[in-house]
C-alpha cells in the first residue's frame, strides 16, 4: 500500500479518526492535574490487550456515545414475512453474480463479503491510483446496473410511505451479504460522494454496528467500541450528523454469527466527483464480462470461528477488486450469456443455499 501514501490499512484507519489521538494524547497519561480523576484504570480491548485510560477519558467516550445515539434514528418496520420475501430476491441478485450476468463494476468480492453496486458505484481502494479518503469517485455513468424493481417497490417505496426518507431521495442501493465472521473495517461514508442521511435495512440475521473502532490485523482485533447499536432483522437505521459524519463505523467479526444482509440506500451529491473517461482502471469498459465463477469453499464451518482473533484480510485495499474480467468475446459470447440467463431462469424458484466460510 505504499503507493497509497499509508504503509498499511491501520495507518489509514488512524488518519480518519484523529480525534481519538487528541484523546489519548491528552489523557493516556494520567498527568493533567493531580486530583482523582486523573487515575487510571485499566480496559480490555481485545483478548490479548489491555490498555490503560484515565477516568476522565472514559467520561469523554460517555460523552461521545450519547452524541452518536442522538444522531441515529432506528426504527422497526419490515415484518418477518416481508423479509422473507425480500431475502429471496437478494439470494436471486446473488444466483446472477455468480452467472456473470451483471455489470463489470456491479459486483465487488472479498472474503466473507460481496457488496452488489445499482444504480450507483464508486471506486475505492487498489481501483485507483491515490488511495485515501477523499480519493473515491463515482463511476462513469452505465458501469453498474440500475436498481432493480423490487428494491423500489418493497423497500424505497415503504421506506417513503413510513416517513423515513422523501419520495425521489434514492439513486444509489447497494446489498452487502456477509457470512458469519465476515466484517467491514471503520470507515466514514465518503462526504464528497452521498448525501446525509445514510439509509440501511437488515436482513437474515441480527447483528451490531459499532462506532469508535480500531482494527488491528494478523492476527484480527478491534479495539473497544464507542458505542455499539445492535441491529435486528426487519429494522431500518439512519445515520445523520455525528454518527454519519465526524466518527467511523464498522462490523466486527465477532458481530456476524450467521448469514447478514444490509441494503443501504443513499443519494450522491449532484458535484459527486465522477472518473474521468481518460483514466484507465484494471479492466477496459468497452469490453463484454465473461461469466463470474461461483467461489466455493472447501472448509468446514467452524460456528466459533467468529468469536476467536485470526488472521482475515478483510477489505484491505490491496483485496479490493472488481469481480469480473474483461476480454474480448466473438460472435458467440451473446450466445453463451443467453444461455446462462436461461440456466438462472430455471434455477430462480429455488433458494440459494449459502456456504458459510
Amino acid at each position: 500500500m505504499a503507493a497509497s501514501g499509508y504503509s498499511d490499512l491501520r495507518e489509514k484507519l488512524k488518519s480518519m479518526t484523529p480525534h481519538r489521538d487528541e484523546y489519548k494524547n491528552k489523557y493516556v497519561d494520567g498527568t493533567s492535574n493531580g486530583n482523582e480523576k486523573g487515575r487510571k484504570r485499566k480496559y480490555r480491548e481485545s483478548e490479548d490487550d489491555e490498555v490503560e485510560h484515565s477516568d476522565d477519558s472514559s467520561e469523554l467516550r460517555e460523552q461521545e456515545a450519547r452524541r452518536v445515539e442522538s444522531s441515529i434514528m432506528q426504527k422497526g418496520i419490515f415484518t418477518s414475512e416481508e423479509c422473507a420475501h425480500i431475502e429471496e430476491k437478494i439470494d436471486e441478485v446473488v444466483a446472477k453474480g455468480e452467472a456473470g450476468l451483471y455489470r463489470e463494476h456491479t459486483v465487488d468480492r472479498a472474503p466473507l463479503r460481496n457488496k452488489y453496486f445499482f444504480g450507483e458505484g464508486y471506486t475505492y481502494g487498489a481501483q485507483l491510483e491515490k488511495r485515501g479518503p477523499g480519493q473515491e469517485r463515482l463511476y462513469r455513468k452505465g458501469e453498474v446496473d440500475e436498481i432493480p424493481s423490487w428494491v423500489h417497490e418493497l423497500v424505497i417505496k415503504r421506506l417513503v410511505s413510513s416517513g423515513v426518507i422523501p419520495e425521489g431521495f434514492v439513486n444509489s442501493a447497494v446489498i452487502n451479504d456477509y457470512q458469519p465472521g465476515g466484517c467491514i473495517v471503520s470507515h466514514v461514508d465518503p462526504l464528497h460522494i452521498f448525501a446525509r442521511p445514510i439509509v440501511s435495512v437488515s436482513f437474515f440475521s441480527e447483528s451490531a454496528l459499532c462506532f469508535g473502532c480500531r482494527f488491528q490485523f494478523k492476527p484480527i482485533r478491534v479495539s473497544e467500541p464507542v458505542f455499539i447499536l445492535p441491529v435486528r432483522r426487519g429494522s431500518v437505521t439512519v445515520l445523520s450528523g455525528y454518527a454519519a459524519d465526524e466518527i467511523t463505523h464498522c462490523i466486527r467479526p465477532q458481530d456476524i454469527k450467521e448469514r447478514r444482509a444490509v441494503i443501504i440506500l443513499r443519494k450522491t451529491r449532484p458535484d459527486a466527483p465522477r472518473l474521468d473517461s481518460n483514466i484507465t482502471l484494471s479492466s477496459s469498459t468497452s469490453e463484454k464480462p465473461a461469466p463470474l465463477k461461483a467461489k466455493r469453499s472447501h472448509r468446514k464451518a467452524d460456528p466459533d470461528a467468529a468469536h476467536r482473533p485470526r488472521v482475515l484480510e478483510m477489505d484491505k485495499e490491496e483485496n479490493r477488486r472488481p469481480s469480473l474480467s474483461y476480454h474480448r468475446h466473438n460472435s458467440s459470447s451473446d450466445r453463451r450469456r443467453s444461455h446462462d440467463y436461461d440456466k438462472y431462469k430455471e434455477s430462480s424458484g429455488r433458494k440459494v443455499k449459502m456456504r458459510r466460510h
